[in-house]
């Protein structure tokens, strides 16, 4: 799969999706009616290396890093506990290869946040991903709504 393949299936799949594009990143926000000024965060898909961010080595040829965030309690029945948050441009500390393409793990510099990363997701490994996204999609939808609400009561 290519950067536009992912970013074309989850705005497919996911309503309400708002791509904003930054720093060789984008971002997609749940913001179905545009009220806040960037919605909510849902996922990231990254193609460039950052200066607080290189350990994925998304400079190499054809890598990308589609990230998104999850529960706590879902990080860590599949990680095992978050890891302390690094210090700046610094890298959690797990023995993931986080060069590896294709392989789920956690984010090198959010996962004390509950995120995770594959590099070059397959179509397969997409697939898999996909419960996984729903939960943080619907994640979003809540923390939308419950924006939505605190505004309308201000």
């Amino acid at each position: 799969m290519t950067p536009d393949d992912v970013l074309e299936a989850l705005t497919t799949n996911f309503a309400g999706l708002i791509p904003k594009a930054s720093w060789g990143e984008t971002s997609l926000f749940y913001n179905p009616d545009g009220i806040l000024p960037n919605g909510v965060y849902f996922c990231t898909i990254k193609e460039h290396d950052g200066a607080n961010d290189r350990a994925s080595q998304l400079d190499r040829p054809g890598v990308f890093r589609l990230a998104v965030g999850l529960p706590p309690a879902r990080y860590e029945q599949m990680f095992g506990p978050r890891p302390a948050r690094p210090s700046k441009g610094g890298v959690v500390s797990t023995a993931d290869d986080f060069t590896a393409t294709d392989v789920l793990m956690p984010h090198p510099v959010y996962a004390w946040m509950g995120w995770v990363q594959v590099l070059s997701p397959s179509a397969a490994t997409f697939a898999e991903m996909q419960p996984l996204l729903a939960r943080s999609y619907e994640l979003a939808v809540l923390k939308y709504a419950a924006s939505i609400a605190k505004r309308a009561s201000s």
